[in-house]
């Protein structure tokens, strides 16, 4: 304290604005616990409760802290609640002195929909995602990586003129109300998956694609043919893996093992082990996994129902992949604008055993496009969920069981 000028030791006030879904979605206790617990005091101006389902609750609040530094740190926790300083202003622009780099205090978005104040105006932030800079140009303000960055981009810093509005929890109580971020291996798997078939019929009558992020464990557990069967039904519009899921696709489908194991009784095949080698230097030697399909040497899975569907798949590389296949992508950066591609018009995520894709995926989404995380480990979904993607909802279970439970349910009249 002995640093800090008179001013600055005085206590400082602030009044800000909230609204939304605020006692449904316990938006409102949490402003009042996150002041507390900086050491500030708060009281209610005004508050005003929504009448109805539609109608958001209002609350202005006066807050005090004890120094201007304490009011610092508290003011970015209450904006991610959803509160807006009332006399904010239009929000602070910096240019960025080089490529690749914002100013020291750019203001770093979350995956909730957020609003910048330009001109006296309030814009929509657009393409919203986690851990990137607002850019404001020519009327409109865009989220932009940090790599993405170029000299001279106008980037939102401080804290002023920004207002996020976090996603409310559903009032109703019908599919979308299932959508909430408990992860719980008691919940019914029949029930998950009536809700999970709920949803993505809703996702279809708003035009929104529906995207499959799967790890090999599909495979593994005999999800292939479920998978499959809602490719060919028209109910997945992009497949989002790495090298491992479509190596033990294709070797399944060209040798009947996966990781050298048989499909057909789980016991160990005689020389397995290179089984998936073997699988790799067949598309190598195809020219590619369309070509496979094409001249009729890869005949089922996955990879082949894609290519028959004619829906994209990304192939993400990493560092212990084999081969890897030729349609991997091994430039990280490529891979994520691959993936973040097919994302765009997403309703609903199905994540299926594949923690480190799931992550990603979910880093990459706005928070009102909704996750189904399926994993036999609960720690899994909880970690998608504790890295941001808070509307992520975990279905505890084997992801082969799941996958032909949702496909028989989608097809039933």
């Amino acid at each position: 304290m002995a640093d800090l000028t008179r001013a600055e030791r005085l206590p400082v006030s602030e009044v800000v604005e909230a609204q939304g879904h605020l006692i449904d979605s316990h938006i409102m206790e949490r402003i009042f616990d996150t002041v507390v617990e900086a050491g500030g005091r708060f009281e209610v101006e005004q508050f005003s409760i929504g009448r109805t389902n539609s109608d958001p609750s209002r609350l202005r609040l006066r807050i005090e802290a004890p120094t201007w530094q304490q009011m610092e740190k508290l003011m970015p926790q209450l904006l991610s609640l959803g509160c807006a300083a009332v006399e904010s202003g239009d929000a602070e622009l910096r240019a960025a002195e080089c490529d690749k780099c914002a100013p020291e205090d750019f203001y770093s978005t979350t995956n909730q929909r957020t609003q910048v104040r330009h001109a006296g105006q309030w814009l929509d932030v657009q393409n919203q995602r986690m851990d990137a800079m607002i850019v404001v140009r020519d009327g409109t303000a865009v989220c932009r990586r940090l790599r993405d960055i170029e000299k001279g981009d106008p980037i939102v810093a401080g804290m002023k003129g920004i207002r996020v509005v976090p996603e409310a929890k559903e009032r109703d109580r019908g599919a979308f109300a299932f959508m909430s971020n408990d992860i719980s291996s008691e919940r019914q798997v029949e029930t998950a998956v009536g809700q999970t078939a709920a949803i993505m019929r809703q996702v279809r009558t708003e035009g929104k694609k529906i995207i499959a992020v799967a790890g090999p464990v599909v495979v593994h557990t005999g999800g292939t043919e479920a998978l499959s069967r809602l490719i060919r039904s028209g109910w997945i519009d992009a497949i989002l893996a790495g090298n491992a899921l479509a190596v033990h696709d294709i070797e399944a489908a060209l040798l009947g093992t996966s990781l050298g194991v048989r499909m057909s009784d789980g016991r160990q095949e005689q020389h397995g082990h290179r089984n998936h080698m073997r699988a790799i230097n067949a598309i190598y030697r195809a020219g590619g996994i369309k070509q496979a399909v094409d001249n009729g040497h890869l005949t089922r899975g996955v990879m082949y129902e894609c290519v028959k569907a004619n829906i994209p798949f990304v192939l993400a590389g990493s560092l212990r992949d084999d081969g890897p296949l030729p349609e991997v992508i091994t430039d990280m950066n490529e891979a994520q604008d691959a993936y973040a591609e097919q994302l765009r018009g997403a309703g609903v995520v199905l994540c299926l055993s594949s923690m480190l894709h799931s992550i990603a995926t979910g880093n990459m989404l706005p928070a009102w496009v909704k996750i189904v995380c399926v994993d036999i480990n609960p720690a899994v979904p909880t970690k998608v969920s504790d890295r941001g993607t808070g509307q992520a909802v975990g279905v505890v279970t084997d992801v082969g069981l799941f996958l032909d439970l949702l496909a028989n349910k989608l097809e039933a009249k």
